[in-house]
């Protein structure tokens, strides 16, 4: 089984994998590692990413997801993945792969970014992530919106998923 925790930044991917982490002992992966520098910089200097930018990044997360289908291992990988090619992209001949999408308030959002320290991801760029946002569907999804502490979250997750 492989998870991958999308949605926009501050949406609290992090924080629910830490969580699933410690229940499961699956690997991991944090997607904001894996930004070249390039990326990072843009960021910072509050200059949203776009696909050609992303294509590089999206390419490594998939080998990342392929080697835990070759391993026979067990994964949960953090990514925005706002658009559906990226999550294609992502999920390429990876049958039991699924998406947990964070859909917190905009509010909610606004106030994490606003408190986040040591991130690259500059804060103003939340709009423009949103505006990118192709909401998922689909059998393989599951959607918080619902605002919850972090052990629910996980424990959703957990069901979901048959754990």
């Amino acid at each position: 089984m492989i998870l991958v925790l999308m949605g926009v930044s501050g949406s609290g991917k992090s924080t629910l994998a830490a969580g699933l982490v410690t229940k499961t002992g699956w690997s991991f992966a944090e997607g904001d590692d894996y930004h070249s520098q390039a990326n990072r910089n843009k960021m910072a200097s509050g200059i949203a990413l776009n696909d050609e930018d992303r294509k590089p990044w999206l390419n490594e997360l998939h080998e990342i997801l392929s080697a835990w289908k070759r391993n026979g291992a067990s994964g949960i990988l953090t990514c925005s993945a706002l658009k559906a090619s990226y999550r294609e992209r992502l999920a390429a001949g990876l049958d039991e792969l699924r998406f947990v999408w964070l859909d917190p308030p905009r509010a909610q959002l606004e106030e994490r970014l606003a408190h986040r320290a040591g991130h690259y991801m500059n804060p103003n760029l939340l709009g423009s992530q949103l505006a990118t946002l192709e909401p998922p569907a689909g059998v393989d999804v599951l959607h918080l919106a619902d605002a919850q502490t972090t052990a629910e979250a996980v424990a959703k997750v957990l069901a979901w998923i048959g754990l």
